[in-house]
C-alpha cells in the first residue's frame, strides 16, 4: 500500500528568507512564527527574514516587525546570527514547521516521518509528540548546550566514495578521537572528532579508495562523543518534558528504526547529539514499511538528493515555497 513520509532537513539548510512567502500568505504559518518567537524570547521572524540586524542588540531581544531583506540602515550589521548554532536551531525549526502548517492546511498528510539531526524535532512535532512552543524551547536549549560544549580543534569531513569503505574500522584504528557522524546515503558518510584525527582518518580513507574528502564549514565536531556533555544536559532537560506518543510512525536518528515509546524517544534524543545519524538506515526502513513518496519540508533539497541515491524508485518531492506546494498538490 502506498504511503507518504514527511522528512525534515537539519542544521546547514538554513538561509535568510526561508518560509517568508508562507509567513506573508498563510495565517497558519504566521501563527507558527508568532508562537515560536514567544517561546524563544526573541524575534524568530527577524532572525529568519532580515539581511541585517541592529548591532547594539544581541539576538533580537526585543520583538520587532520583520525587516525587508534589502533594508540598509545606519547602525545595522549583517545577520550572521542565523548561522550561530544557538539561533540556527530554533529559526530553522520554526521555518520548517511553518511550511508544514501550510502543507497540512492543504490537506496533505503523512503516514510516517523522520528528520536529520535537528530535523528530528520537526518530525516529532509533526507526529504530535511536541507542541510548537515546546519544540522551540527544547531546541533553544539544545543549541546552547551544543555551542557551549564545542571543544577547540574539532572538525567534520564528508567522505565521498563510489565503493563501500571500512569507514568504522579506519576511524577506530586512527590515533585520536574520530568516528562516523552521519550515514547519509550510499557513497556519502561524514566523520567527526578532533581535527588532527579527522584529517588522518580522511587521508586513510582516500588511500582506501574514497574519491573525495571534503572538510565541512561547521563550528564543532557534532554527532561525536566529544559532544557527550551536551547530550547529558539535554537528557536532564528532557526528563521534565512531556513527550506524547507519536501519531505518525517515527524513526530515530540513533537507531535508524521506528520508535513509538515516549520514554525511549526521550533517551534517544539525549543520545542523538553525540551519536551517529543513521539517515540511510532510516530511509531504508521507511521504504521497507511501504513509503514510496517522500516529501522534504524545509529549505533546500539535501534530503531529496540523498533519497534518490538510496532508492531511485521512490517518488521524491520538496516544499520550500508556495509554488512548490502547488506542484505537490498536483503531483499527489
Amino acid at each position: 500500500m502506498s504511503k507518504i513520509a514527511f522528512i525534515f532537513p537539519g542544521q546547514g539548510a538554513q538561509c535568510i528568507g526561508m518560509a517568508r512567502e508562507f509567513y506573508d500568505t498563510c495565517e497558519e504559518s504566521r501563527a507558527v512564527f508568532e508562537t515560536a518567537s514567544e517561546a524563544a524570547g526573541f524575534s524568530v521572524e527577524e532572525l529568519c527574514f532580515s539581511e541585517t540586524l541592529p548591532d547594539e542588540r544581541a539576538a533580537g531581544s526585543e520583538k520587532q516587525t520583520p525587516q525587508a531583506s534589502n533594508e540598509e540602515n545606519d547602525g545595522r550589521v549583517p545577520n550572521t546570527k542565523i548561522h550561530q548554532t544557538r539561533y540556527t536551531q530554533p529559526v530553522l525549526l520554526t521555518a520548517s514547521l511553518a511550511i508544514l502548517a501550510a502543507v497540512q492546511k492543504a490537506g496533505i498528510q503523512a503516514d510516517m516521518t523522520a528528520g536529520l539531526s535537528l530535523g528530528e524535532y520537526c518530525a516529532l512535532t509533526a507526529a504530535g509528540s511536541f507542541s510548537v512552543a515546546d519544540a522551540v524551547k527544547i531546541v533553544c536549549r539544545r543549541g546552547i548546550y551544543m555551542e557551549e560544549a564545542v571543544p577547540t580543534g574539532g572538525a567534520m569531513t564528508a567522505i565521498l566514495s563510489r565503493k563501500p569503505l571500512p569507514i568504522e574500522e579506519i576511524c577506530a584504528a586512527t590515533e585520536g578521537q574520530v568516528s562516523v557522524a552521519n550515514y547519509n546515503c550510499p557513497g556519502q558518510q561524514v566523520i567527526s572528532g578532533e581535527k588532527g584525527a579527522v584529517d588522518r582518518a580522511a587521508a586513510k580513507l582516500l588511500e582506501a579508495g574514497a574519491s573525495r574528502a571534503v572538510p565541512l564549514k561547521v563550528s564543532g565536531p557534532f554527532h561525536s562523543p566529544m559532544l557527550a556533555g551536551a547530550g547529558e544536559k539535554l537528557a536532564a532537560l528532557l526528563l521534565h518534558q512531556e513527550i506524547r506518543q507519536p501519531k505518525l510512525s517515527f524513526l530515530s536518528n540513533v537507531t535508524g528504526d521506528f520508535v513509538s515509546d515516549p520514554e525511549e524517544i526521550r533517551i534517544l534524543l539525549g543520545r542523538q547529539v553525540c551519536s551517529s545519524v543513521r539517515w540511510q538506515q532510516s530511509m531504508e526502513h521507511m521504504i521497507a514499511a511501504g513509503a514510496d513518496t517522500f516529501i522534504e519540508i524545509g529549505p533546500g533539497q539535501t534530503l531529496s538528493n540523498f533519497a534518490r541515491k538510496i532508492d531511485r524508485s521512490v517518488k521524491v518531492l520538496h516544499v520550500e515555497t508556495p509554488e512548490d506546494l502547488e506542484n505537490l498538490r498536483q503531483s499527489l
